[in-house]
């Protein structure tokens, strides 16, 4: 019966269990679903922290809820670690038993041929978004990733995108047909601010929070401008880690040294984010770029008001359950958070409409049966050949 069941292998993440980064929760959410699903998932994770504080112990597992894990050989320095565990992962997996290769991102699909090559696994690419676009990347990198990109389009036998936006690009680009499988979320439990309060002195709707990856495509430098620039005795939260750009990150700390209501709390997960989420007054997203924002879609679903820039990535995800402003914009992003901060009644209009609205829209069980479905039926084409 063990040799019956599909066998998949999943590469590109940093690790999981992790909330390091949009594609470790990705990851996570299908890997864990696909097992009870009776698949036989392994992840192949990084070594190294990345984004974690260096001084914090990994718990080195070998399972996760029925995953298997297995680490993958590493160089733990900026622009090294994801080309690097992307090649001896790749190598890994070529020996493997697993008969569908699910890659995650661009850059890591750089090393699509060593499999395509040498076997006859299925390999099935998420584009999580168009990396190479990414602000904190240099000129090697960028190259890298585009590579990476190309082999994707080349050979990978599915593609899967999280927006229209990209599954256009790829048609216009590479003449290459896609499949569009938007992210996922959960339903969160509300929590009472209690670590939170002891840490940083935050109560309910005390706030404006922004919540993901310190990196400059995320604007966080536009909303520290902006905020500087409001009434309003509400703090502003800048929660997260700073993955590859610890320049961009001192950047910021230097940006708002004087203003003790402008606060950094540094990588976070489990009770602390979920405090963040559950009593923020707004959530704002000020991004340039983004692929799917799960930061988003999770914000929304702790009942926040959302304000995030006007890029299509984020107006298809919240509809008109949210409010927007001007891309790049620092006086639009501080009007729209002024008229916020002083009408209490749309802020609370926008919560109380945002929950039920993402959960309908995107649930990830749908995702794990699509993505299911396009594993079936590549295998069932490689059992032909």
């Amino acid at each position: 019966m063990e040799d019956n069941k599909m066998k998949v292998a999943m590469i590109g993440q940093k690790r999981i269990p992790s909330r390091e980064g949009g594609i470790e929760i990705v990851v996570e959410e299908l890997s864990t679903r696909m097992v009870k699903k009776d698949l036989d998932i392994t992840c192949y994770n990084r070594s190294g922290k990345h984004a974690l504080d260096k001084t914090q112990k990994l718990e080195e597992l070998k399972e996760y809820k029925g995953v298997k894990l297995k680490k993958v050989l590493t160089i733990d320095k900026k622009g090294l670690a994801a080309m690097t565990s992307s090649f001896f992962g790749s190598i890994k997996i070529l020996f493997s038993k697993n008969n569908v290769v699910h890659f995650h991102a661009e850059g890591p699909s750089a090393m699509i041929p060593i499999i395509k090559f040498f076997s006859k696994k299925r390999i099935i690419v998420t584009i999580h978004g168009l990396d190479w676009q990414r602000a904190k990347w240099g000129g090697f990198a960028t190259k890298y990733i585009k590579f990476g990109e190309k082999m994707a389009a080349k050979y990978a036998d599915e593609i899967i995108v999280l927006s229209e936006n990209v599954k256009k690009y790829f048609l216009e680009t590479y003449n290459r047909e896609t499949k569009f499988i938007p992210n996922g979320v959960n339903k969160p439990e509300i929590k009472e601010p209690k670590i939170i309060k002891e840490k940083y002195n935050l109560n309910k709707d005390d706030y404006i929070l922004f919540l993901g990856r310190i990196v400059p495509e995320k604007g966080i430098h536009y909303l520290i401008d902006a905020y500087k620039e409001l009434k309003t005795e509400k703090k502003l939260v800048i929660a997260g880690g700073a993955s590859d750009t610890s320049t961009y990150y001192q950047e910021l700390l230097e940006k708002s040294k004087k203003y003790k209501n402008i606060i950094f709390t540094g990588f976070i997960q489990g009770e602390e984010l979920e405090e963040l989420y559950s009593n923020a007054y707004i959530y704002v997203l000020p991004s340039d770029l983004e692929g799917m924002p799960l930061s988003l879609l999770e914000a929304m679903s702790y009942k926040n008001c959302c304000l995030t820039s006007d890029i299509e990535e984020c107006k298809t995800v919240m509809e008109d359950k949210g409010i927007t402003f001007k891309k790049s914009d620092v006086n639009d992003l501080k009007d729209k958070l002024q008229y916020l901060l002083n009408d209490e009644n749309i802020v609370n209009k926008y919560k109380k409409d945002s929950q039920e609205y993402i959960l309908e829209k995107y649930n990830w069980d749908d995702v794990v049966n699509k993505t299911i479905e396009i594993y079936k039926k590549e295998r069932e084409k490689c059992q032909k050949n």
